[in-house]
Order: structure tokens, then sequence, then C-alpha cells
């Protein structure tokens, strides 16, 4: 909760309980946080002096951001991050953006940023390293393969076992890809879902496990010759994107404090319609 020392024993409970009161009761709360910070309208002691800095990864893709411009506000997690901005007090002209790596993002240490949306899932592994927000957006997992491919026929996860699978290096896509199918040939693994979405259009893997927007997104626009074969299984707890802040940061739970602002008075939801088109079909695998 904190490292900071406290005077009483009194104090650090009512600190545990602002922070732990952050996240709804249904949600993994957000993780982490140093000493208790004011949250006062701009007013908080991030990196750069009256600025909010938001760190992403090169690239970055629809429907998450636009055009690979994080700063454009188009796509999901772009208009997400100025809502949180602007509930913290911190107008579009004082945010600034930096490009992070995606496992970069996630290592130890100092950070190049306030805070972080490149569709991170919380996991407990990550926990570790560094701090979460309350979650912004639910997720589930899902295989693309071409239509040509017999793949695009599997109707049950046992079928994806004997095929040729990749998935982004550092994401839970490839997580969930191992432990869920636990293919016999080992997943390949790229730096990119680009690199990945190239591999499958040249037939150099059956399938390529993203999250089930990115799913919707290439097979609607960026790879039209390919189907989505279907959802992996959810787990007993649900997948969920939280934005990503430095291990202690004492700015973590002034940002739950926002999204769950932004998620109690419906405006998550509105982005989510606006940004997240889901048309098509998208089957549970068995």
């Amino acid at each position: 909760m904190t490292r900071a020392r406290t005077t009483t024993v009194l104090l650090g409970a009512l600190l545990a309980a602002t922070v732990a009161g952050c996240a709804p009761q249904s949600e993994p709360a957000a993780t982490g946080g140093g000493a208790a910070a004011d949250c006062a309208p701009g007013a908080l002691p991030t990196l750069a002096q009256a600025t909010l800095t938001i760190g992403t990864d090169q690239p970055v893709y629809p429907p998450w951001y636009l055009d690979d411009d994080p700063a454009s506000g188009r796509g999901f997690e772009s208009a997400v991050a100025y809502a949180v901005a602007d509930e913290l007090g911190y107008p579009r002209d004082r945010v600034a953006w930096v490009r992070v790596p995606f496992n970069a993002a996630i290592q130890p240490g100092p950070k190049s940023y306030d805070l972080n949306l490149t569709e991170f899932s919380i996991t407990e592994e990550r926990r570790r390293a560094v701090d979460f927000s309350s979650p912004y957006y639910d997720v589930r997992q899902a295989v693309v393969a071409l239509k040509t491919s017999p793949l695009a026929r599997a109707t049950t996860v046992a079928q994806l076992k004997e095929a040729r699978l990749g998935a982004q290096i550092g994401t839970t896509s490839l997580e969930q890809l191992n432990t869920s199918v636990a293919p016999t040939t080992p997943a390949a693994v790229y730096n990119t879902n680009d690199d990945g979405k190239l591999a499958l259009s040249n037939g150099q893997i059956d399938g390529l496990v993203v999250d089930l927007p990115t799913a919707f997104q290439i097979v609607g626009s960026d790879l039209p010759e390919a189907t989505i074969v279907g959802q992996l299984p959810a787990g007993g707890t649900p997948e969920q994107f939280g934005a990503v802040l430095d291990k202690d940061s004492p700015l973590t739970a002034c940002v739950s404090g926002a999204v769950d602002r932004l998620r109690d008075t419906g405006a998550l939801a509105g982005l989510e319609r606006q940004w997240i088109q889901a048309d098509g079909a998208a089957p549970e695998l068995r």
C-alpha cells in the first residue's frame, strides 16, 4: 500500500481504506501506491511540473489508437487517457506523450511516464513490478486465422493444439495461448502484432492470438482475408486492462479514482461504444 512511514497505526489504516475504496467491490483494486497523494486538480507530483506524461507503445493500433497517433484523442485508449487526465485536472494542452516498448513499460525501475495505457492486463506477476489503476476495460482473447485455413473451421480448443500459433511477446495473449491451448509446437513470438499479422498472411503460422477488439480490427480492415476462429475460454477471473504506474506511485490512488468516476458516470461505456466495434461472430471455443 505504502512504503512511507506512518506516525500511528490509525493513520496507516485510514490510508489503506482510502486506496482500497478507489475500486469497485466486484473488480480488482488498484495495486501499490506510495505515500497518499493530494488529488487536487492539476497539482499531482508528476514527472514534469503541471504536466501529465502518458506512455504508450510504438506502434499502437486501432481500435486503441488510430493512425499510430496517441496524441490525437482518437481511439479508445487515447480517449480514455485524455478523459482520465481531465478528471485529474490536466487539460489536453497539459498532457505529454512518450513512447515506451511494451515489455520495457512493465519492467522494474524508474519510469519515463506518469501512467501508461497500452492494453496492459492486470496480472499478479506484473503487480510485483508496477502499480495498476482500477480497470478500465474487460477483455477476452481470440484466435484469428485465414479463411482458407483448416484452422478457420475449428470449434474446440483441442483442435488448436496441432496448429502453428503465434502472439506478441510479453502479452497475456501469449500467456493464454501457452496455458489454455498448450500447442504441441512452441508458439511463435513476435515483437509487434504487425509482425504477427505478416506471418499469418504469409502462411508462416496458422493462427494469431490477440485481444478480441484487435481481432475484430484485423478481420475488418487489416486482413479481410482472415476470420475470427473463436474466443479462448474465459477463466474464473475476468481479464481487465489497467493503467500502469511506477511501483508505489503516489499517483495510483488518484488515477484509480479518476477511472472509477468515469465508470460510474457512464463515460467509459460511452467511449467503448464510440471506439470499439465488435460486429460479427466470435464464438467461444469449447
